[in-house]
């Protein structure tokens, strides 16, 4: 895959300073500069960017302080019953993005037991629990994993979805490969829900395990904001993290419910997160 062509030449990194280390250092400064630029959309020439999640405190631990648009990511469930809940983690990211352009939702009908027992999707609950408006989603159902590898790439090369998800059982490196180069060149992201039993190398930019927590309810004890107790295992260029996180689906916006004091698993915390994990 070739870089992104320009009439310009591109910028020359400074020549290298006598000192090992303030070269390295020099070098890597020079890097973080010019990888936003090679991050451009090749279709229109310009950055595509990223997916902020709104909290500092996550954001932080991804590069460009957001999901980046042009990738694969990988969702995982912690338990066969937070299937569902790791299906929701992902609607609530789709449905902060923007309306333009439909949203493609590609399920398949073959080797997934464990999630076709939690039955199918429902519109009216995805649009009260979670703000997700099921008119914008395209619905393709497959019968063979491999009509399921070809609707993702199709997808990704029409460009014409905002965002594409899907659920498969088994992934090898390859097929990995091939489906993040996809999201890449049409600058879209890519969600791919995973069962944890079957978990191969992979080339996504992230993979996330996300579990159930305790719901935030109202005064009558009816639930009013679901939670997800989120772990950032993988990150490209990235550190991994763990949270508990809440979403208001009026605002589709996403609010730090407690933070992990784990410093291996969670460095780099704020002064805003300790705050908020003091006040929860």
């Amino acid at each position: 895959m070739g870089f992104p062509q320009s009439d310009q030449p591109h910028p020359v990194a400074p020549a290298a300073a006598p000192s090992p280390v303030s070269n390295r250092a020099a070098a890597m400064a020079e890097l973080r500069r010019l990888l936003p630029r090679l991050g451009q959309d090749r279709r229109h020439g310009r950055r595509q960017e990223p997916l902020p999640f709104g909290l500092p405190t996550i954001d932080s631990h991804l590069p460009d302080d957001g999901l980046a648009r042009g990738a694969l990511h990988e969702v995982v469930p912690a338990t066969e019953g937070s299937i569902a809940c790791a299906f929701g983690f992902i609607a609530a990211i789709l449905a902060r993005l923007a309306r333009a352009r439909p949203l493609l939702l590609i399920i398949p009908r073959h080797g997934l037991r464990p999630y076709r027992s939690h039955g199918r999707l429902h519109g009216h609950g995805l649009d009260t629990a979670l703000g997700l408006d099921p008119a914008r989603l395209i619905l393709v159902e497959t019968a063979q994993r491999k009509e399921t590898l070809w609707a993702m790439e199709e997808a990704l090369r029409s460009q014409a979805p905002t965002a594409v998800m899907a659920a498969i059982d088994t992934l090898d490196l390859k097929s990995s490969q091939r489906l993040h180069l996809a999201a890449t060149d049409a600058g879209l992201p890519l969600f791919l829900l995973r069962p944890a039993p079957n978990l191969d190398a992979s080339a996504a930019a992230t993979r996330w395990r996300i579990g159930t927590a305790q719901a935030a309810r109202d005064r009558f004890g009816l639930i009013a904001r679901p939670r997800w107790h989120l772990q950032l295992e993988r990150c490209r260029n990235g550190r991994p993290g763990e949270w508990v996180v809440e979403y208001d689906h009026v605002a589709h916006r996403f609010s730090l419910a407690a933070a992990l004091v784990n410093c291996s698993r969670a460095r780099g915390a704020d002064e805003d997160a300790i705050a908020q994990r003091r006040r929860a």
